[in-house]
């Protein structure tokens, strides 16, 4: 009853007052599914663009070396600002936050999935190349029978950890108006700011927590299946 009590008593109360613990997983859930549909679209086209960054043709080579440096260089921030704001006018369209934040994220995931999986490629050994090419194969094969299965190791733990700069990423939607787990809590920590003015600690740290369940398991599979690739080239 004590604990109860204090509970109600701080911001913390907020949390379960009304609909807002319902209306936090649902933002959380956007976030999710945002970064979700942009790792479906980008994973595919990072590998297609990927392999083809391994390719001896300087043009192609330099284009797709541009393409990762500009989602490099350029903040998230900036691109949804672009993205959202400023490409729909001058095109005469209108997009949703969702559809451009998907979109946005998709192209900044494939130009680092491009590079974790040329990364990957080039490390597989130019003997075993060698020796696919003795056996008559041609380009193509050498890739998806040599150089895929030997790296394929290395691409999943980074692809993973990219996943989870993704989620937390998301927390950028807000200022394109999607209805996330962030606009959520400044939502509630504006509608108890005077009854309730330590809510934002509550509600700030309740968002941490949810954050840090979804990615601190991802990280760690990460760094175990990074170890296990190691032990294995080693071995």
């Amino acid at each position: 009853m004590v604990l109860s009590a204090i509970t109600e008593a701080s911001g913390a109360s907020v949390l379960f007052t009304g609909d807002n613990f319902t209306r936090l997983l649902g933002g959380l859930g956007t976030s999710i599914t945002v970064a979700g549909l942009a790792l479906l679209v980008g994973i595919p086209l990072g590998i297609i663009l990927g392999a083809l960054r391994i390719l001896r043709n300087p043009v192609l080579r330099a284009v797709l070396r541009l393409y990762l440096e500009f989602f490099r260089i350029v903040p998230t921030l900036v691109l949804l600002f672009l993205t959202y704001y400023i490409l729909p006018r001058e095109l005469g369209v209108q997009a949703d936050g969702v559809t451009v934040a998907v979109v946005t994220f998709g192209l900044w995931v494939a130009a680092e999935i491009s590079d974790i999986v040329r990364g990957s490629l080039i490390s597989v050994s130019d003997h075993q190349v060698d020796a696919g090419k003795a056996l008559g194969m041609n380009g193509l094969q050498v890739l998806w029978y040599v150089r895929i299965p030997q790296s394929i190791n290395l691409m999943v733990p980074a692809t993973i950890n990219l996943a989870a700069r993704v989620i937390m990423t998301t927390s950028l939607l807000l200022l394109i108006s999607v209805i996330d787990v962030i606009t959520v809590g400044q939502q509630i920590m504006e509608a108890n700011r005077m009854t309730h003015p330590d809510a934002a600690f509550w509600v700030h740290g309740f968002i941490f927590l949810l954050y840090f369940i979804i990615c601190w398991p991802l990280a760690m599979i990460a760094k175990a299946l990074e170890k296990r690739a190691k032990e294995r080239n080693n071995g």
